[in-house]
């Protein structure tokens, strides 16, 4: 009875130790989801630590439990039990655990109004804690996974649109445009996708077509705004005018737009993959900063690198 019922996959630490949860923890074994904590109990961190020595471990909660889960998260990082560290850590954790289930679900007006939630929790965050941001930036994973590569892109568009003076509401905004700024790969073939190693010119010419492809599944939804359309669509085009689909240049280029391809190419350059070694941080700022810069609005760039160079510094 119980493997017929759905789970949801978390990560190990969105539960932090010894505080009490409000829902049961399962591990998988030999395929069944096996109940490792009960609701209310403490996780110790022995076991937490033992668990993560293990490749790919991963705690599962019923799919019930999920509003519950999401409640535990909020009362953590919002109350006085754990310093500011600790919070970033937990909501960054947790979030990759709600940008899967907003991957998974067919209905994306439905996805995108629950995104909000997620990038409201981010933007909160940052205003509380005047060093969250550089928290958050800190823990990205530099690991490529369609959830972790979105969140992370997600979470340095964030960092740049605070420091360019972005309202509440436009860094809502862009955060969920930058969530979202991949989701045309939902058409793209999934052994494209998943492939081990360069494409090849056909397997290319399919994946440079996701903007194209994540603009009509927009348009396909009525109340998609248009920056987060544009985020979608011109995060692939440069300020040279040597950038796909359309070609754009400058500031025919949406600030959306312009923001996520900062992002996404920092992600991009720092991201462990199957056939390519990633980048220092401080060296994909040198390359970004130096030697590729034309590619970029110029404010934006040295605004961005300023952020990173700030957070180098610190570690």
């Amino acid at each position: 009875m119980m493997d017929k019922e759905k789970f949801v996959r978390i990560r190990i630490k969105s539960v932090y130790p010894d505080v009490a949860t409000d829902f049961d923890l399962f591990v998988l074994i030999g395929g069944r989801h096996v109940l490792y904590l009960h609701s209310g109990d403490k996780l110790s961190l022995e076991k937490m630590s033992s668990l993560e020595a293990h490749q790919n471990a991963a705690f599962y909660i019923h799919e019930k439990d999920f509003k519950s889960f999401k409640k535990y998260v909020h009362r953590e990082v919002s109350g006085d039990k754990l310093n500011n560290k600790q919070k970033a850590l937990i909501l960054k954790e947790s979030s990759y655990a709600l940008v899967e289930q907003l991957f998974e679900n067919p209905d994306v007006n439905k996805a995108l109004d629950e995104s909000k939630e997620i990038i409201q929790s981010f933007v909160t965050f940052m205003e509380a804690v005047p060093e969250g941001m550089a928290h958050l930036i800190s823990l990205s994973s530099h690991d490529f996974y369609t959830y972790n590569h979105s969140l992370d892109v997600g979470i340095y568009c964030l960092g740049l649109a605070k420091a360019l003076s972005y309202n509440f509401r436009d860094l809502v905004e862009v955060g969920q445009g930058a969530l979202f700024h991949d989701i045309g790969k939902r058409l793209v073939d999934v052994n494209i996708i998943t492939k081990a190693g360069p494409l090849d010119e056909s397997e290319w010419a399919q994946m440079s077509r996701h903007p194209q492809y994540g603009l009509k599944i927009l348009n396909d939804h009525g109340g998609i705004t248009d920056g987060i359309k544009a985020a979608c669509f011109e995060h692939h085009e440069n300020f040279l005018g040597t950038g796909y689909p359309q070609g754009l240049n400058g500031q025919d280029i949406h600030p959306f737009g312009r923001i996520v391809a900062l992002a996404d190419t920092y992600d991009a350059l720092t991201t462990k993959r199957s056939y390519n070694n990633p980048m220092y941080p401080k060296d994909a700022v040198e390359l970004m900063a130096h030697k590729i810069c034309d590619r970029y609005d110029p404010e934006m760039l040295k605004a961005f690198t300023s952020i990173l160079f700030n957070i180098e510094k610190k570690k």
